[in-house]
């Protein structure tokens, strides 16, 4: 009896082993490679995911900004640890859709093309590579914003208008800024340059290089950028900041930057982590003559060698296409959707108490509306490199702008012509 009892014991056993061994080998994992903060809004989307794949885990590999880019060229590079499901930044897109070692999502098997209408046009595009391949889907978006510290600008006796009148009458109220507070307008000349260079461009344009392969940087828009750059080092009124730096987020912790043009996701940045101590002092508005400009924004991509593309399909159309989740990751980490279904929600009539009660999410609704659908060029990062280099030997060394622009334009020309 007792033998017989063992003997069934064994025989239970083994088959709950056997069957925990199956359960584990049929156990797929979805591996996504993220960044801050689309690492948190991946997360947050699991139990949604898991409504519909109960037996398909989701592994989130998670990396400061720049080191996330970095191991993601190695991996396509090497065709080497790849991610089911690989998150990019804006300024990435051209430099990965250059490799040709992404899924173009737009056709067969995966369909994103039927689903283009649903997107802000200028995201669509941005995700868009010269070959028309559309190599990433839209999350979230940064529309272009100007904010600013009200304390300055009162005891400077300005107001919001001194400042988005022109980009003349901004650079001239920096000049009373810094003379009656001591603060600087802005924390690197760079930024306005940035700015400028990205503004009312046309459906279609590119922002350095043109669909027929013309480089762009010795056009007016790009010597109106840099004569702004110099008038702002010329009178000390940035800086010197790089973004992301540690004199950076001090200058808005202690006050010394009035403003700071950028997407409207920094708004969320500052209350969240930047500065936090400084809520109510600070106020959004369009940028200077109402440019409309696009910075920064979020994508989602497959590539070629993923090993579980179907499913990596199927969660990016969650968490790009569902309104819900769009949503929520506005609310939770101001992420600007880039379904504009989501735009018409009540939470963007709400007040935004960082910016003192103001219902700042109306302007940033406006400037996506209104901001076109610029082509993205292979050639983009490594152009944004050289026009820099070029912008530093100008504010640096004093350089003449026009002979700049075109050492710019003759280096790029070389990279396009590769």
């Amino acid at each position: 009896m007792a033998f017989t009892q063992r003997a069934n014991w064994l025989a239970g056993a083994l088959l709950l082993a056997s069957g925990a061994l199956l359960h584990a080998q049929a156990q797929q994992v979805l591996t996504i490679a993220a960044f801050p903060a689309v690492d948190d809004i991946a997360k947050a989307a699991i139990p949604a995911w898991k409504k519909k794949h109960p037996d398909v885990e989701i592994k989130i590999t998670s990396r400061a900004y720049p080191d996330h880019h970095t191991a993601m060229t190695t991996a396509l590079s090497t065709s080497s640890n790849l991610p089911d499901v690989m998150v990019l930044e804006y300024g990435y897109v051209g430099r990965f859709a250059q490799g040709g070692g992404l899924e173009d999502l737009g056709g067969a098997p995966y369909h994103f093309k039927a689903q283009q209408a649903r997107f802000v046009p200028f995201a669509w595009r941005q995700g868009t590579a010269n070959s028309g391949a559309q190599i990433a889907i839209p999350t979230d978006i940064g529309p272009g914003t100007l904010l600013y510290r009200t304390d300055i600008l009162k005891k400077a006796g300005l107001t919001e208008s001194d400042l988005t009148q022109s980009w003349e009458s901004y650079v001239g109220a920096g000049s009373k800024i810094k003379a009656a507070t001591g603060a600087y307008l802005m924390a690197h000349a760079r930024d306005i340059k940035d700015i400028v260079i990205r503004s009312n461009l046309q459906a279609g344009d590119g922002l350095y290089v043109d669909k027929a392969g013309k480089v762009l940087v010795d056009s007016p828009r790009f010597v109106r950028a840099f004569e702004l750059a110099k008038k702002v080092r010329e009178q000390k009124l940035d800086g010197k900041m790089a973004a992301w730096s540690s004199e950076w987020s001090e200058g808005f912790k202690r006050g010394t930057i009035a403003t700071q043009m950028s997407g409207a996701w920094l708004a969320g940045h500052l209350n969240n982590w930047l500065a936090p101590d400084t809520k109510g002092q600070w106020r959004a508005a369009q940028l200077p003559e109402k440019a409309w400009a696009s910075w920064g924004g979020s994508f989602y991509s497959i590539p070629k060698g993923a090993k579980n593309k179907a499913l990596a399909a199927e969660f990016i159309s969650l968490m790009t296409l569902t309104p819900e989740l769009q949503l929520a990751a506005f609310k939770s980490q101001d992420a600007f959707p880039a379904l504009p279904e989501v735009h018409n929600d009540a939470f963007f009539e709400q007040p935004i108490d960082f910016l003192a009660g103001q219902k700042a999410r109306v302007l940033w609704r406006e400037a996506a509306r209104k901001i076109s659908a610029v082509d993205v060029h292979k050639v983009d990062p490594i152009a944004d490199e050289i026009v820099n280099t070029e912008l530093d030997k100008v504010l640096d060394q004093g350089k003449d702008i026009r002979t700049a622009l075109a050492d710019a334009k003759a280096l790029i020309e070389r990279r396009v012509k590769r």
